[in-house]
């Protein structure tokens, strides 16, 4: 019995180390914990650029089909560690990217902590002159939320993108907002 409860204890230990080293993983490619923005739909633009020759272009859009409501489903946009802009509800943002591997995070900011600790992931590898096209959808449990964020096709992505409102984000000035 003494061996069947170490194995256990140690087994469990090891499931909780793995634990850390995802969500270490998860952090690395979002940004910083405390960086948060404000983010609004624009109804009145819809840019749709198109990639400089040696950049390539990365559209995430946010679908969040029967969790409407206002003011909810801030999203916080990540690559390779920085936060580059943040979706507010169903929207879309879009941002430049250098050729090569990227890692693509997505975070909710919310006041509920167990909201904050949902993510996405997503790696994919840029190629210069290429638009890229990712889709966000939330997905609501029994007593929480999870993300899924997957990389879609050219057409798809045009026209989610033509059907959703650009979000307008910019980080928050940590000393004037909480």
């Amino acid at each position: 019995m003494k061996t069947l409860l170490t194995i256990v204890l140690l087994a469990s230990s090891l499931a909780f180390a793995q634990d850390h080293a995802a969500i270490a993983a998860a952090e690395a490619a979002c940004g910083p914990k405390d960086v948060k923005f404000d983010a609004k739909q624009d109804a009145t633009q819809h840019p749709a650029p198109q990639p400089d020759p040696d950049k390539a272009v990365v559209y995430v859009v946010q679908e969040i089909g029967e969790v409407q409501c206002k003011g909810c489903a801030l999203t916080k946009v990540g690559l390779d560690g920085t936060w580059v802009g943040a979706n507010q509800g169903s929207s879309y943002l879009f941002f430049s990217t250098d050729p090569g591997e990227h890692h693509l995070c997505l975070n909710w900011q919310s006041r509920f902590e167990t909201r904050s600790r949902a993510f996405a992931l997503a790696n994919f590898t840029a190629v210069a002159g290429k638009v890229y096209y990712f889709r966000a959808r939330i997905f609501p449990g029994h007593h929480d939320y999870s993300f899924d964020l997957d990389l879609i096709n050219s057409d798809q992505g045009k026209f989610l993108v033509a059907i959703s409102a650009f979000s307008n984000s910019h980080p928050k000035n940590q000393w004037t907002s909480k």
